[in-house]
Protein backbone atom coordinates (compact mmCIF):
# COMPACT_ATOMS: atom_id res chain seq x y z
CA UNK A 1 0.00 0.00 0.00
CA UNK A 2 2.85 2.23 1.38
CA UNK A 3 4.07 1.53 -3.01
CA UNK A 4 0.99 2.60 -4.34
CA UNK A 5 0.77 5.95 -2.52
CA UNK A 6 4.40 7.03 -3.45
CA UNK A 7 4.09 5.80 -6.91
CA UNK A 8 0.51 7.87 -7.01
CA UNK A 9 2.11 11.04 -5.33
CA UNK A 10 5.12 10.81 -8.10
CA UNK A 11 2.69 10.85 -11.16
CA UNK A 12 0.76 13.64 -9.26
CA UNK A 13 3.68 15.48 -8.89
CA UNK A 14 4.63 15.00 -12.92
CA UNK A 15 1.35 15.74 -14.10
CA UNK A 16 1.34 19.63 -13.43
CA UNK A 17 4.91 19.86 -15.08
CA UNK A 18 3.25 17.82 -17.75
CA UNK A 19 0.16 20.02 -18.27
CA UNK A 20 2.81 22.73 -18.02
CA UNK A 21 4.85 22.09 -21.33
CA UNK A 22 1.48 21.13 -22.92
CA UNK A 23 -0.27 24.39 -22.06
CA UNK A 24 2.81 26.79 -22.93
CA UNK A 25 2.89 24.27 -26.71
CA UNK A 26 -1.21 25.14 -27.41
CA UNK A 27 -0.61 28.51 -25.85
CA UNK A 28 2.18 29.20 -28.20
CA UNK A 29 0.29 27.87 -31.33
CA UNK A 30 -2.82 30.09 -30.61
CA UNK A 31 -0.78 33.32 -30.39
CA UNK A 32 1.93 32.59 -32.97
CA UNK A 33 -0.43 30.82 -35.64
CA UNK A 34 -0.72 32.69 -38.91
CA UNK A 35 -3.90 34.73 -38.40
CA UNK A 36 -3.40 37.54 -36.19
CA UNK A 37 -4.78 37.16 -32.93
CA UNK A 38 -6.06 40.63 -33.39
CA UNK A 39 -7.50 40.87 -36.66
CA UNK A 40 -9.50 38.12 -34.96
CA UNK A 41 -10.92 40.29 -32.19
CA UNK A 42 -11.26 43.61 -33.54
CA UNK A 43 -12.55 42.55 -36.54
CA UNK A 44 -11.94 43.33 -40.82
CA UNK A 45 -12.71 46.50 -40.99
CA UNK A 46 -10.94 47.50 -37.62
CA UNK A 47 -8.23 50.45 -38.85
CA UNK A 48 -4.67 50.19 -37.21
CA UNK A 49 -5.78 52.56 -34.43
CA UNK A 50 -8.10 50.07 -33.33
CA UNK A 51 -5.59 47.03 -33.43
CA UNK A 52 -3.02 48.83 -31.71
CA UNK A 53 -5.61 49.36 -28.75
CA UNK A 54 -6.80 46.26 -28.58
CA UNK A 55 -3.50 44.88 -28.72
CA UNK A 56 -2.72 46.81 -25.48
CA UNK A 57 -5.71 46.20 -23.50
CA UNK A 58 -4.98 42.40 -23.86
CA UNK A 59 -1.74 42.52 -23.34
CA UNK A 60 -0.75 41.03 -26.71
CA UNK A 61 2.17 43.31 -27.41
CA UNK A 62 3.79 41.41 -24.98
CA UNK A 63 6.38 38.83 -25.16
CA UNK A 64 5.23 35.26 -25.81
CA UNK A 65 5.96 34.41 -22.39
CA UNK A 66 4.08 37.30 -20.33
CA UNK A 67 1.44 36.65 -21.95
CA UNK A 68 1.35 33.20 -21.13
CA UNK A 69 1.90 34.21 -17.29
CA UNK A 70 -0.96 36.60 -17.68
CA UNK A 71 -3.44 33.98 -19.12
CA UNK A 72 -1.98 31.24 -16.49
CA UNK A 73 -2.76 33.86 -13.88
CA UNK A 74 -6.47 34.18 -14.78
CA UNK A 75 -6.69 30.42 -15.20
CA UNK A 76 -4.95 29.15 -11.82
CA UNK A 77 -6.32 31.94 -9.40
CA UNK A 78 -9.79 32.62 -11.10
CA UNK A 79 -10.16 29.50 -13.08
CA UNK A 80 -10.84 32.10 -16.45
CA UNK A 81 -10.05 30.45 -19.56
CA UNK A 82 -11.11 33.52 -21.37
CA UNK A 83 -13.95 34.59 -23.66
CA UNK A 84 -15.27 33.54 -26.95
CA UNK A 85 -14.07 36.31 -29.71
CA UNK A 86 -16.39 35.20 -32.23
CA UNK A 87 -18.63 31.60 -31.56
CA UNK A 88 -20.39 33.68 -28.58
CA UNK A 89 -18.74 36.80 -28.72
CA UNK A 90 -18.21 37.83 -24.86
CA UNK A 91 -19.26 34.38 -23.20
CA UNK A 92 -16.97 32.99 -21.00
CA UNK A 93 -14.69 30.11 -22.80
CA UNK A 94 -15.93 27.60 -19.46
CA UNK A 95 -19.43 28.65 -19.74
CA UNK A 96 -19.06 27.12 -23.36
CA UNK A 97 -17.48 23.73 -22.88
CA UNK A 98 -19.06 22.57 -19.96
CA UNK A 99 -22.87 22.12 -21.59
CA UNK A 100 -21.01 20.84 -24.22
CA UNK A 101 -18.74 18.21 -22.70
CA UNK A 102 -21.56 16.57 -20.63
CA UNK A 103 -23.60 16.03 -24.14
CA UNK A 104 -20.60 14.15 -25.09
CA UNK A 105 -19.92 12.17 -22.46
CA UNK A 106 -23.29 11.29 -22.12
CA UNK A 107 -23.72 9.15 -25.32
CA UNK A 108 -19.38 8.39 -25.27
CA UNK A 109 -20.70 5.98 -21.81
CA UNK A 110 -23.51 4.48 -24.04
CA UNK A 111 -21.32 3.71 -26.68
CA UNK A 112 -18.18 2.51 -24.07
CA UNK A 113 -20.50 0.23 -22.17
CA UNK A 114 -21.56 -1.46 -25.09
CA UNK A 115 -18.67 -1.50 -26.70
CA UNK A 116 -16.74 -3.27 -23.85
CA UNK A 117 -19.56 -5.43 -22.63
CA UNK A 118 -20.39 -7.15 -25.74
CA UNK A 119 -17.03 -7.28 -27.01
CA UNK A 120 -15.43 -8.82 -23.59
CA UNK A 121 -18.26 -11.48 -24.04
CA UNK A 122 -17.50 -12.34 -27.61
CA UNK A 123 -13.94 -12.42 -26.85
CA UNK A 124 -14.76 -14.63 -23.81
CA UNK A 125 -16.85 -16.88 -26.30
CA UNK A 126 -14.39 -16.92 -29.58
CA UNK A 127 -11.96 -18.42 -26.72
CA UNK A 128 -13.59 -21.10 -25.63
CA UNK A 129 -14.89 -22.08 -28.52
CA UNK A 130 -11.17 -22.44 -30.42
CA UNK A 131 -10.62 -25.10 -32.75
CA UNK A 132 -14.37 -24.55 -34.10
CA UNK A 133 -16.73 -22.74 -36.31
CA UNK A 134 -18.03 -20.30 -34.01
CA UNK A 135 -14.77 -18.96 -33.29
CA UNK A 136 -13.73 -17.41 -36.70
CA UNK A 137 -17.30 -16.34 -37.06
CA UNK A 138 -17.88 -14.42 -34.12
CA UNK A 139 -15.02 -12.56 -34.58
CA UNK A 140 -14.96 -11.86 -38.21
CA UNK A 141 -18.83 -10.66 -37.79
CA UNK A 142 -17.36 -7.54 -35.83
CA UNK A 143 -14.60 -6.98 -37.69
CA UNK A 144 -16.87 -6.52 -41.35
CA UNK A 145 -18.11 -3.59 -38.76
CA UNK A 146 -15.05 -2.12 -37.71
CA UNK A 147 -13.68 -1.72 -41.47
CA UNK A 148 -16.45 0.44 -42.01
CA UNK A 149 -15.94 4.19 -41.74
CA UNK A 150 -17.64 6.01 -39.36
CA UNK A 151 -18.44 8.01 -42.23
CA UNK A 152 -19.98 5.39 -44.48
CA UNK A 153 -21.88 3.74 -41.83
CA UNK A 154 -23.82 6.57 -40.32
CA UNK A 155 -25.44 7.63 -43.32
CA UNK A 156 -26.52 3.99 -43.99
CA UNK A 157 -27.87 3.69 -40.64
CA UNK A 158 -29.88 7.22 -40.65
CA UNK A 159 -31.17 5.62 -44.19
CA UNK A 160 -32.38 2.38 -42.39
CA UNK A 161 -33.41 3.64 -38.71
CA UNK A 162 -34.68 7.27 -39.81
CA UNK A 163 -35.62 7.32 -43.49
CA UNK A 164 -37.20 3.81 -44.33
CA UNK A 165 -38.50 2.93 -40.66
CA UNK A 166 -38.91 5.81 -38.95
CA UNK A 167 -37.66 4.59 -35.38
CA UNK A 168 -35.19 7.15 -34.72
CA UNK A 169 -34.80 11.37 -34.95
CA UNK A 170 -32.85 12.43 -37.67
CA UNK A 171 -30.15 14.93 -35.76
CA UNK A 172 -29.99 16.66 -32.65
CA UNK A 173 -30.14 16.17 -29.24
CA UNK A 174 -33.21 16.30 -27.29
CA UNK A 175 -34.52 14.81 -23.51
CA UNK A 176 -35.64 16.08 -20.08
CA UNK A 177 -33.42 19.20 -19.29
CA UNK A 178 -31.83 20.02 -16.24
CA UNK A 179 -30.20 23.11 -14.98
CA UNK A 180 -26.41 23.56 -14.96
CA UNK A 181 -25.82 26.85 -13.78
CA UNK A 182 -25.56 29.20 -16.78
CA UNK A 183 -27.94 26.97 -19.13
CA UNK A 184 -29.63 24.25 -19.03
CA UNK A 185 -28.99 20.68 -21.04
CA UNK A 186 -31.10 17.95 -22.36
CA UNK A 187 -30.65 14.52 -21.17
CA UNK A 188 -30.42 12.36 -24.49
CA UNK A 189 -29.54 9.82 -22.18
CA UNK A 190 -33.42 9.30 -21.26
CA UNK A 191 -34.37 9.78 -24.98
CA UNK A 192 -34.08 8.56 -28.42
CA UNK A 193 -31.33 10.92 -29.59
CA UNK A 194 -28.62 8.88 -27.84
CA UNK A 195 -28.61 5.27 -29.98
CA UNK A 196 -28.15 6.55 -33.90
CA UNK A 197 -24.67 8.05 -32.26
CA UNK A 198 -23.93 5.47 -29.35
CA UNK A 199 -24.71 2.75 -31.71
CA UNK A 200 -21.98 3.84 -34.83
CA UNK A 201 -19.42 4.36 -32.34
CA UNK A 202 -20.00 1.32 -30.50
CA UNK A 203 -20.03 -0.70 -33.48
CA UNK A 204 -16.56 -0.60 -34.76
CA UNK A 205 -14.90 -0.65 -31.07
CA UNK A 206 -16.17 -3.81 -30.16
CA UNK A 207 -14.46 -5.62 -32.90
CA UNK A 208 -11.19 -4.73 -31.28
CA UNK A 209 -12.23 -5.09 -27.75
CA UNK A 210 -13.46 -8.93 -28.78
CA UNK A 211 -9.85 -9.36 -30.36
CA UNK A 212 -7.51 -8.29 -27.33
CA UNK A 213 -10.47 -10.48 -24.77
CA UNK A 214 -9.60 -13.64 -27.22
CA UNK A 215 -6.19 -13.34 -26.94
CA UNK A 216 -5.35 -12.46 -23.33
CA UNK A 217 -8.18 -15.57 -22.68
CA UNK A 218 -6.66 -18.28 -24.47
CA UNK A 219 -3.20 -17.25 -22.75
CA UNK A 220 -5.05 -17.60 -19.05
CA UNK A 221 -6.60 -20.95 -20.28
CA UNK A 222 -3.37 -22.33 -20.63
CA UNK A 223 -2.27 -21.44 -16.84
CA UNK A 224 -1.61 -23.82 -14.21
CA UNK A 225 -4.58 -22.68 -12.09
CA UNK A 226 -6.82 -22.97 -14.36
CA UNK A 227 -5.88 -26.83 -15.04
CA UNK A 228 -5.83 -26.87 -11.31
CA UNK A 229 -9.01 -24.93 -11.25
CA UNK A 230 -10.70 -27.74 -13.66
CA UNK A 231 -9.15 -30.39 -11.60
CA UNK A 232 -10.78 -29.98 -8.43
CA UNK A 233 -13.88 -30.37 -10.30
CA UNK A 234 -15.79 -27.02 -10.30
CA UNK A 235 -18.25 -26.05 -12.80
CA UNK A 236 -17.12 -24.64 -16.04
CA UNK A 237 -18.78 -21.50 -15.28
CA UNK A 238 -17.30 -20.75 -12.37
CA UNK A 239 -13.64 -21.82 -13.65
CA UNK A 240 -14.08 -18.65 -16.30
CA UNK A 241 -15.79 -16.66 -14.30
CA UNK A 242 -13.45 -16.18 -11.11
CA UNK A 243 -10.14 -17.43 -12.58
CA UNK A 244 -10.30 -17.01 -16.78
CA UNK A 245 -12.03 -13.50 -17.01
CA UNK A 246 -10.67 -12.00 -14.42
CA UNK A 247 -6.80 -12.66 -14.77
CA UNK A 248 -7.97 -11.50 -18.70
CA UNK A 249 -9.35 -8.11 -17.78
CA UNK A 250 -5.64 -6.92 -16.83
CA UNK A 251 -4.72 -5.54 -20.51
CA UNK A 252 -8.31 -4.28 -21.14
CA UNK A 253 -8.13 -1.75 -18.77
CA UNK A 254 -5.45 0.03 -20.19
CA UNK A 255 -7.77 0.32 -23.71
CA UNK A 256 -10.75 1.06 -21.23
CA UNK A 257 -8.58 3.77 -19.90
CA UNK A 258 -7.67 5.67 -22.98
CA UNK A 259 -11.08 5.17 -25.04
CA UNK A 260 -12.39 7.48 -21.77
CA UNK A 261 -10.89 10.85 -22.74
CA UNK A 262 -13.07 10.40 -25.84
CA UNK A 263 -15.90 11.18 -23.05
CA UNK A 264 -14.62 14.45 -23.12
CA UNK A 265 -13.45 15.16 -27.03
CA UNK A 266 -16.46 13.70 -28.10
CA UNK A 267 -17.11 12.05 -31.89
CA UNK A 268 -16.04 14.29 -34.51
CA UNK A 269 -18.14 13.57 -37.59
CA UNK A 270 -20.63 11.92 -35.42
CA UNK A 271 -21.49 15.18 -33.81
CA UNK A 272 -21.15 17.34 -36.89
CA UNK A 273 -23.09 14.94 -39.34
CA UNK A 274 -26.03 14.35 -36.53
CA UNK A 275 -26.15 17.86 -35.43
CA UNK A 276 -25.18 16.81 -31.87
CA UNK A 277 -23.80 20.22 -29.76
CA UNK A 278 -20.99 18.30 -28.34
CA UNK A 279 -16.81 18.76 -27.76
CA UNK A 280 -16.59 17.65 -31.14
CA UNK A 281 -19.22 20.40 -32.88
CA UNK A 282 -17.62 22.79 -30.40
CA UNK A 283 -13.94 22.03 -31.72
CA UNK A 284 -14.79 22.32 -35.32
CA UNK A 285 -16.40 25.46 -35.40
CA UNK A 286 -13.66 26.94 -32.94
CA UNK A 287 -11.13 25.67 -35.83
CA UNK A 288 -13.16 27.27 -38.33
CA UNK A 289 -14.04 30.69 -36.81
CA UNK A 290 -10.25 30.84 -35.31
CA UNK A 291 -11.63 31.19 -31.28
CA UNK A 292 -8.38 30.29 -29.80
CA UNK A 293 -9.24 30.81 -26.50
CA UNK A 294 -12.11 28.19 -26.72
CA UNK A 295 -9.36 25.73 -28.47
CA UNK A 296 -6.57 26.42 -25.99
CA UNK A 297 -9.48 25.63 -23.48
CA UNK A 298 -10.31 22.40 -25.46
CA UNK A 299 -6.87 21.41 -25.31
CA UNK A 300 -6.33 21.76 -21.59
CA UNK A 301 -9.44 20.16 -20.33
CA UNK A 302 -8.52 16.71 -22.52
CA UNK A 303 -4.74 16.88 -21.51
CA UNK A 304 -5.82 16.52 -18.09
CA UNK A 305 -8.38 14.47 -18.58
CA UNK A 306 -6.04 12.36 -20.37
CA UNK A 307 -3.02 12.40 -17.75
CA UNK A 308 -5.31 11.39 -14.72
CA UNK A 309 -7.18 8.85 -16.88
CA UNK A 310 -4.02 7.52 -17.21
CA UNK A 311 -2.95 7.26 -13.57
CA UNK A 312 -6.49 6.10 -12.40
CA UNK A 313 -5.92 3.14 -14.95
CA UNK A 314 -2.29 2.31 -13.64
CA UNK A 315 -3.86 2.40 -9.77
CA UNK A 316 -6.52 -0.23 -11.36
CA UNK A 317 -4.50 -2.66 -11.67
CA UNK A 318 -3.95 -3.38 -8.08
CA UNK A 319 -6.94 -4.18 -7.83
CA UNK A 320 -7.56 -6.21 -10.59
CA UNK A 321 -4.31 -8.27 -10.45
CA UNK A 322 -3.35 -8.99 -6.64
CA UNK A 323 0.28 -9.46 -7.39
CA UNK A 324 1.25 -6.19 -9.08
CA UNK A 325 2.43 -3.95 -6.46
CA UNK A 326 4.13 -0.88 -7.25
CA UNK A 327 7.39 -0.35 -5.89
CA UNK A 328 7.97 -3.77 -5.49
CA UNK A 329 11.16 -3.28 -7.71
CA UNK A 330 12.78 -1.16 -5.33
CA UNK A 331 12.43 -3.79 -2.55
CA UNK A 332 14.12 -6.91 -4.21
Amino acid sequence: MQGLLSYTIQRLLWAPVILLFVSFFAFALTRLGPVDSVDVLAGPRADDEAKDRVRQELHLDDSIFEQYGVYMKNLLIEGDFGESVTIYRGVPVWDIIWPRMLVSVQFGIVALFFAFSIGTLVGVFAALRQGTWLDPLSISSFLFFQSIPVLVSLPFLVLIFVVKLGWLPAVGWGGPEIDIGPQEIALGIFSKHIILPALVLSLPGMAGVARLVRATTLSVLGEDYVRTARAKGLPELQVVRNHVVRNSLLPLVTVIGLSLTTLIEGAFFVELILGIPGIGQLGFQAAQSRDYDVILALVLVIATAFILINIVTDIAYTFIDPRIRFGSQGNN
